[in-house]
């Protein structure tokens, strides 16, 4: 009798997830299909995906009438900036609030901890002011600066909080060997702290491929526009151009997931091989 539970329980379950996969790849299906099918509208598509033909005018339209080329690599440059900013930035703050004592040191993280609390939109009024005071209104480099000021408190508290486990002996013993500040935590902390610095890699690289409301609220010359406010272009009140908007959505998931494998197979193999010795 129990066999038979443990039978059905395992085709229960079996169900279930399928169930699951079909509600999460159903979406995704359809908006693959809206990339290759004929048309504009989204009234157009069929329930059945790929049941009205398949087209690649849509992917051409993107890179022969539209600047999808030249929005993709605005985002590229902002958000591979901010990230590599991003690590050294919090990973140098990270070392300084884990390793030394000075003034202030708590009211200082006590005050980062408390920006995490407040959400962006709160200081938008604040950053058009300040960005229109320094002139970094419609730039990229003054986007640029608002991921990383934003993303500078909480990165900094969740390296400085995998850094505390890391054991001060090896700081210790290179300092002995006459290694510098620098030189311990280039080559020694920053190896240990692989692990959450690949992770962070991929939340701030994730920040600005397709956030919609700073790009908005900074950028405004055409050249200078994002992914996202480009592709929102397709689907306004005065255009319906699902198809053309789909094409684009595939683009810009196709670098974001070998980023994401890629740093994926990173971070499960510095976990594997970190090895911290007390």
């Amino acid at each position: 009798m129990s066999g038979i539970m443990r039978h059905v329980n395992k085709w229960i379950i079996f169900i279930f997830l399928f169930i699951m996969i079909l509600v999460v790849l159903w979406p995704v299906a359809h908006m693959i299909a809206a990339a290759f099918t004929p048309g504009q509208s989204i009234a157009n598509l069929p329930v059945i995906p790929f049941t009205n033909g398949i087209t690649v005018e849509h992917f051409v339209y993107l890179f022969t009438r539209t600047n999808y080329a030249h929005w993709f690599l605005n985002t590229l440059l902002i958000a591979t900036v901010v990230c590599l900013g991003t690590l050294l930035l919090a990973s140098l703050s990270a070392y300084v609030f884990s390793r030394f004592r000075f003034t202030l040191k708590k009211s200082l993280l006590m005050g980062m901890l408390v920006l995490n609390v407040f959400p962006a939109a709160v200081g938008m009024i604040a950053v058009y002011m300040i960005l229109m005071r320094i002139g970094a209104l419609d730039t990229l480099w003054g986007l640029m600066l608002v991921y990383l000021a934003g993303n500078m408190p909480y990165a900094t508290w969740m390296v400085k909080s995998y850094m505390d486990t890391i054991p001060k002996s090896l700081d210790e013993a290179a300092r002995i060997d006459g290694a510098s500040n620098y030189r311990i935590w280039f080559q020694i902390i920053m190896p240990q702290a692989k692990p959450i610095l690949t992770f962070l890699a991929v939340t701030s690289f994730t920040l600005p491929w397709m956030d919609f409301i700073f790009p908005t609220l900074i950028l405004r010359s055409p050249e200078k526009m994002t992914l996202a406010i480009g592709l929102y272009s397709f689907v306004t009140d005065k255009n319906s151009f699902f198809t053309n908007f789909a094409a684009g959505a595939i683009i810009v998931a196709i670098p974001f997931m070998i980023f994401f494998i890629a740093t994926q197979k990173m971070l499960v193999s510095s976990l594997a091989g970190v090895a911290v010795k007390e």
